[in-house]
């Protein structure tokens, strides 16, 4: 039986509209974390994007969706189920890539390069990131 793990994770657009990737070993993803004991799944979402990226004042949006995927980690099969909410932050921040999570890059990217790194990305990624942005066509049409 797999173990199941709660994480919060975010699609951090910038003022341009770019939305942040990171490369963590090897794979173009998006920044998210396990949820903590007794913390909500809102602030673990805002809490792990600040630490494996560095950015500050990032302002909480909307839930986006959830993804579920499996991995194998020390000889356990892991279900993790992420909680993906719509982040925004403003100015030119430095960008700092958490090493110790093993995330040697961060890039934001314009929607119309999105789909190169989603070709070194996972399913999970395309799937939110195609909801979110069915959600910002819906929003401009209303």
């Amino acid at each position: 039986m797999a173990v199941k793990i709660t994480a919060g994770g975010g699609i951090v657009s910038n003022e341009r509209s770019e939305v942040l990737f990171q490369l963590r070993r090897g794979k173009w993803d998006l920044p998210k974390g396990k949820l903590e004991d007794g913390e909500k799944i809102e602030d673990c979402a805002v809490r792990e994007v600040e630490e494996e990226t560095g950015l500050k004042n990032i302002q909480l949006g909307e839930l986006v969706g959830v993804t579920t995927h499996y991995y194998q980690e020390k000889g356990k099969e892991i279900e993790k189920e992420t909680h993906w909410f719509e982040m925004k932050v403003a100015g030119n921040q430095e960008l700092v890539p958490q090493l110790e999570e093993d995330i040697t890059e961060l890039k934001w990217v314009a929607e119309s390069d999105v789909s190169d790194f989603l070709n070194n990305s996972f399913q999970n990624i395309e799937e939110i990131l195609k909801k979110y942005y069915n959600r910002l066509k819906r929003a401009q049409k209303a």
